[in-house]
């Protein structure tokens, strides 16, 4: 059976929520900050109220943190301005900053893997091939369900919208959006399920 660290929750949440401090407190643009570090503070608030009911693996906490603190990021210099961004772009020659496509791939990557465990450990689910097939659908539901919501907020505030948007010009960055997903989202089901396997294996069942 394996063991779960007591303590690696708390750090990780410490981690972000002091990264979260800081990203607020002169972000590039306020309204842009809010849409982008909401989502990580929603997920906070659920893994906290479910914490002693339903623990997650820590693996999947990890990778939670790892992604909240790459919206936190992309939320305190908008993704067309963070700078490890502008390394990549330097160091592969690219023609614009990739940061927001590392934020769609963790957007693929963590969601499968989170609705892995849930699938598996609610029992919902036994096989894993259609559990790995059902996670990358999830996956690309969520992405499908962030490019509705930026398109709503380029219609709420047009011009407003821009740095959320992030696109940089490039016409087809819904489709690179969803595509990352789509890589992210099957590189953990290919690479993550037997380690995922087996830090699941002895923990509680969803009830």
């Amino acid at each position: 059976m394996p063991r779960r660290s007591p303590t690696l929750p708390l750090i990780l949440l410490l981690a972000v929520l002091a990264a979260l401090l800081w990203s607020g407190i002169a972000p590039f643009d306020r309204v842009t900050w809010v849409m982008e570090v909401l989502p990580a503070a929603i997920v906070l608030v659920v893994l906290g109220a479910t914490y002693k009911r339903f623990p997650l693996t820590d693996l999947l906490y990890v990778l939670i943190a790892l992604h909240a603190l790459v919206l936190i990021l992309g939320g305190a210099y908008t993704y067309a301005r963070v700078p490890l961004g502008f390394w990549l772009q330097d160091l592969f020659e690219l023609a614009r900053n990739p940061y927001d496509r590392l934020g769609h791939l963790m957007q693929g990557f963590v969601p499968a893997l989170a609705a892995r465990e849930v699938l598996l450990r609610g029992g919902y689910i036994k096989g894993r091939r259609m559990a790995a097939f059902l996670c990358i659908c999830v996956a690309m539901a969520v992405s499908a369900v962030y490019e509705l919501i930026e398109w709503w907020a380029a219609l709420a505030l047009g011009q407003g919208a821009d740095e959320f948007l992030g696109t940089q010009g490039d016409q087809w960055d819904t489709q690179w959006d969803m595509f990352l997903a789509l890589i992210g989202a099957s590189s953990a089901m290919l690479f993550l399920a037997r380690w995922h396997d087996r830090q699941m294996a002895g923990l509680p069942r969803i009830n």
